[in-house]
């Protein structure tokens, strides 16, 4: 992937200084480390709603990826116990239900399992401000800050990759074009898998982010 512009890589190195300076315990400096290259981590999180302040994580899903290839066997599904119950709008969404999450794991230690994981990798997903808004409230209590790893929306990769197929005429700001998650798997020609399921949802994004590197390297 091409790098981002100087004045953008210039605030995303200042903002991660700044972050380890707001780190609480040096337990989880390693997430400052240098990556390890050519590896990321798609993640997804399905939660009680989507109110960032006031809705719970229940369930998150993560797959490391190396080069063109999604590592099955390096994987994460964790389920999370709620504080509060699980809504019927929500249960018909996910199909999680109260009692499906009650043997979940705490929502700190979910987190300790889940940065160890990470590492210091770049993260990957659709939505992902969502998701990292949403993990950002559960991992400040451990860290006194935010996640620090570089984040890829694949929504963005795919309406570059879309962008440029439009003729010049039609190249003009804020293109009108569809973002849509089914949208995106169908035009990439990409195998589907059960939606709303943590991680289902992030071994497609993983399948799209590869597949979209791949076009955007052609």
């Amino acid at each position: 992937m091409s790098q981002p512009p100087a004045p953008r890589r210039w605030w995303q190195q200042w903002q991660r200084q700044w972050q380890l300076r707001q780190l609480n315990n040096p337990e989880y400096r390693f997430l400052w480390e240098p990556a390890p290259p050519d590896e990321w981590v798609s993640l997804d999180c399905e939660t009680t709603g989507l109110n960032v302040r006031s809705d719970e994580i229940i369930s998150i899903g993560a797959v490391r990826i190396a080069g063109q290839r999604i590592l099955a066997s390096q994987r994460l599904e964790l389920l999370v116990r709620p504080d509060k119950g699980v809504s019927a709008e929500s249960v018909r969404i996910h199909r999680l239900r109260e009692q499906d999450v009650a043997q979940g794991l705490p929502l700190a230690e979910a987190m300790h399992t889940l940065l160890h994981f990470m590492g210091s990798r770049p993260l990957v997903g659709y939505f992902l401000e969502f998701d990292v808004a949403m993990l950002n409230r559960a991992v400040r209590p451990l860290l006194g800050t935010g996640l620090p790893q570089p984040q890829i929306e694949v929504s963005a990769m795919y309406y570059d990759y879309k962008f440029q197929q439009l003729p010049p005429y039609q190249q003009q700001e804020n293109a009108d074009i569809d973002l849509r998650f089914d949208t995106l798997m169908t035009d990439l020609q990409l195998p589907r898998r059960d939606a709303h399921d943590a991680l289902n949802d992030a071994i497609m994004a993983a399948l799209a982010f590869i597949k979209l590197r791949q076009l955007a390297a052609n």
